[in-house]
């Protein structure tokens, strides 16, 4: 059987890739052979994955809402847009989960031009320049010029003391984030030049996905009981994780929730951040 990937190419469907993005929902191995089940009566010769995706999401859903959250996460993050502005708040978030000091959006003068950083951070007295891609579409990557553009923007900041945390310090080190995947020659020439890379899928181990869910910081975007437009208001309200509302349910009073909706957002809210 042959179905259609989000960039346009045809390749055999894989029940054993769907079936592993299901179990990483969480989903007990009954609710996933039930689910692999009913897509196999429904698939047909030039599906498009995303068809496919949408039904075991909307299956999953109906089994438990914190697992088709978790497995709604990189769509989550697609939803941090459009402009990437809330992407690059909730990168600041993941750092600050790991001790890190923050701050975002500074206008900076390097040698020989200003620069707008999207993220700096400090630990153990070293600063860092923090650089977010963000992508809308699935398919989209960031391939190499990415890195030797921001190669440039770094050589031409660090050659200044800045005021950014506490006097004029230094800028040591380079990061850049992407919702989404690097290219093998973005890593190849990002490795040679001391640029550190995150992404959904790299590195291997302490990538993008794997931190969210060691940090439990799910974005409010994934919750399956809220509405876009419920999302984007606590957005606005500075409300980007899952876990800030657990405790705080006068953010979902503010945005006009009934104490009936209340319950179920702050259910499935606590759910999911119990996964782990």
């Amino acid at each position: 059987m042959k179905i259609v990937k989000h960039s346009g190419d045809v390749v055999d469907y894989d029940p054993n890739k769907l079936r592993n993005s299901l179990v990483k929902s969480g989903a007990n191995s009954a609710v996933v052979d039930d689910i692999l089940e009913r897509i196999e009566k429904e698939i047909y010769e030039g599906m498009p994955t995303k068809q496919i995706y949408k039904l075991a999401f909307g299956y999953l859903k109906k089994a438990s809402n914190s697992h088709a959250a978790r497995y709604n996460l990189r769509q989550a993050l697609q939803l941090l847009g459009p402009a990437g502005f809330f992407f690059e708040k909730y990168m600041a978030r993941l750092f600050e989960a790991e001790k890190y000091e923050t701050k975002t959006n500074l206008t900076l003068q390097g040698k020989c031009v200003t620069h707008e950083l999207d993220v700096v951070i400090r630990k153990n007295g070293l600063i860092a320049m923090v650089e977010c891609k963000f992508h809308t579409g699935r398919e989209a990557t960031t391939d190499v010029k990415v890195p030797m553009y921001i190669l440039s923007r770094f050589n031409d900041l660090k050659e200044n003391l800045h005021v950014m945390f506490s006097g004029r310090e230094v800028i040591s080190k380079c990061w850049i984030i992407t919702n989404n995947r690097f290219t093998s020659d973005a890593v190849t020439f990002a490795t040679c030049s001391g640029i550190q890379l995150l992404s959904w899928d790299y590195p291997k181990e302490l990538n993008l996905r794997n931190k969210i869910d060691s940090h439990q910081l799910y974005p409010i975007t994934c919750l399956t009981t809220l509405s876009i437009a419920e999302k984007d208001k606590l957005l606005i309200l500075d409300v980007l994780l899952v876990k800030e509302i657990i405790n705080n349910s006068q953010c979902l009073e503010k945005i006009g929730l009934s104490p009936n909706r209340i319950h179920n957002v702050l259910k499935e809210a606590t759910a999911l951040c119990r996964f782990f």
